[in-house]
């Protein structure tokens, strides 16, 4: 008799531990499932107030050419002639020569529109992140060429080696149904 109790027992155990984890399983399911229904899941992005164009974007992301890439706020631009991401700040003549643009891949372009104004879009995909245009427009300008992470090409692994190596802690996790911090809509840190 104590023997069919014993036996009794452990199956009522191995019994519960089963349940248990069938239970634990489903939860994590509908856990899961919510979370994607309401926007829950988070995703890396470049807060532009604390980003410092260190250039480890370019280096540190595990893809081979970084899902981070310049973004240039329109609205905040002035159309200048001279524009500090765009020229090296030693140039001996601001014209579209290679040797006076600050981005070494050609990724600035830069389009003549009136006198004396020019117009500066990004060719994202020669943009491979080094943040030496933004680094030049927040230095000297007006802010308006800031870094993004591109979640069209990021891999989104939720593991991102650029967010661990980022000495500014730039990187932050933002809802995946609003992924992008543009500069223009931010608030102002005060």
């Amino acid at each position: 008799m104590k023997n069919e109790d014993k036996d009794l027992t452990r199956r009522k155990t191995i019994g519960w531990i089963l349940r248990a984890g069938i239970g634990a399983v489903i939860a994590a399911i509908v856990v899961k499932t919510s979370r994607r229904s309401s926007g829950g899941r988070l995703v890396w992005q470049i807060d532009p107030r604390k980003c410092i164009q260190c250039g480890k974007c370019e280096t540190a992301c595990v893809l081979q050419q970084s899902a981070v890439k310049c973004v240039h706020g329109i609205q905040m631009c002035g159309y200048c002639k001279l524009c500090f991401g765009y020229f090296k700040p030693d140039a001996p003549r601001l014209d579209e020569a290679a040797e006076n643009q600050i981005c070494p891949t050609g990724a600035l372009i830069r389009k003549f529109i009136e006198p004396p104004y020019f117009e500066y879009t990004v060719d994202e995909d020669l943009c491979t992140g080094c943040g030496l245009c933004v680094k030049g427009c927040t230095n000297f300008g007006n802010g308006s060429l800031y870094l993004q992470v591109r979640h069209d090409i990021c891999v989104n692994c939720n593991a991102c080696r650029i967010a661990e190596v980022c000495p500014s802690d730039a990187f932050v996790q933002v809802p995946e149904n609003d992924p992008y911090l543009l500069k223009e809509l931010l608030p102002r840190e005060t």
